[in-house]
């Protein structure tokens, strides 16, 4: 059960689209770093605005994907991370603290991160920093097919992090926060195994296709908001600038989803602050709490899963796990994965 102690029982999310300016063409980290902290004041305006406009019970702001940046256009794994990625406890994570601070809100976003404990990589990390500033946390993206994950250096993580560091869950007074990178709100147990640590409201930062169609991912915010009983706050990029794609290759849709499934807000493409909703979690607690054939979540029953679970081996652990390896090695792991599975007989 949650700690209801000091909880906010209702406010207002906002799943704020902005337009992601792309470092890929910078000439240095320097460069990058100007880049990035240009991006951060205009964020700040742009807080400042929202809050205004939308009303100071407002307590949680998510940012899309790799905001900051952009990503990876074919870079070596080296050349990203001394250009691109930030320091855990850098001057950008600093910058952000400081509109959280000055705001009173939890301010959640997706950056590519370095890590001491593994030089030579980086990895795709959801923050939530808090109204104090301090980053409550910190959770790194599992499934990508081009970045380096935890799976890829499985054994040592554990050993650094724990498995309560692999799925993190920040209890604060707006709820139980969670996070999602991007395509992983197509990954169920992603989801699944923060559920089960009492996640309340999945903080999804993306940067994806968007079109009036139903999509894969359109359908996995809902479903993962159904199956878990749990608000989606998704937040989709408003194009990608300075980049060789099309700015509006990943423009628009950012919404809120609650507990029902309901799409309680959404915007189209652009820049918007109009995907903003309230978050009733006293409601939300009361629906986890209550008896019947939709309190799906007490009715699980995970044993019956767990040895299917634990004899499937799909895409292998620990592949970069003492061993240097180039951007070639996801899709050659991928295709290795594929054979394996098809003389199996399972794909």
């Amino acid at each position: 059960m949650a700690d209801t102690t000091n909880s906010i029982a209702s406010y207002r999310a906002l799943a704020l689209q902005v337009t992601c300016h792309a470092v890929n063409q910078a000439s240095d980290r320097q460069e990058a770093q100007v880049m990035m902290h240009n991006t951060i004041n205009r964020l700040a305006q742009q807080i400042a605005a929202s809050i205004a406009f939308i009303g100071f019970d407002c307590r949680l702001i998510v940012l899309p994907e790799y905001f900051l940046t952009g990503f990876p256009m074919g870079e070596p794994l080296a050349v990203w991370g001394e250009k691109a990625c930030i320091e855990m406890y850098g001057a950008e994570y600093e910058a952000l603290s400081k509109i959280a601070q000055k705001h009173q809100i939890f301010l959640a976003g997706n950056a590519y991160e370095l890590d001491p404990n593994f030089p030579g990589l980086y990895f795709q990390t959801c923050f939530v920093i808090d109204p104090s500033g301090t980053i409550v946390l910190r959770y790194r993206r599992l499934n990508s097919l081009f970045a380096p994950t935890p799976g890829d250096v499985w054994d040592k993580y554990l050993d650094c992090y724990g498995l309560e560091g692999v799925f993190p869950v920040a209890k604060t007074a707006i709820g139980n926060l969670a996070a999602l990178a991007s395509e992983e709100i197509l990954y169920p147990e992603v989801a699944r195994c923060l559920a089960m640590r009492g996640a309340e409201i999945f903080l999804h930062s993306t940067s994806e296709v968007y079109n009036q169609n139903l999509t894969p991912k359109e359908a996995a915010k809902i479903s993962r908001a159904v199956e878990n009983m749990a608000y989606v706050v998704s937040s989709n990029t408003a194009g990608l600038a300075n980049s060789t794609i099309p700015i509006a290759s990943v423009d628009g849709g950012s919404k809120i989803v609650d507990y029902r499934g309901i799409v309680l807000a959404q915007t189209g493409a652009g820049e918007s602050m109009a995907a903003f909703a309230e978050i009733d979690l006293a409601a939300l607690r009361r629906d986890r709490r209550r008896p019947g054939l939709n309190n799906i979540l007490s009715r699980q029953r995970f044993e019956l899963y767990s040895q299917s679970y634990s004899q499937a081996q799909f895409y292998p652990a620990n592949t970069m796990l003492n061993k240097e390896c180039d951007r070639k090695h996801f899709i050659q792991t991928q295709q290795q994965t594929i054979e394996r599975l098809s003389q199996l007989g399972v794909i």
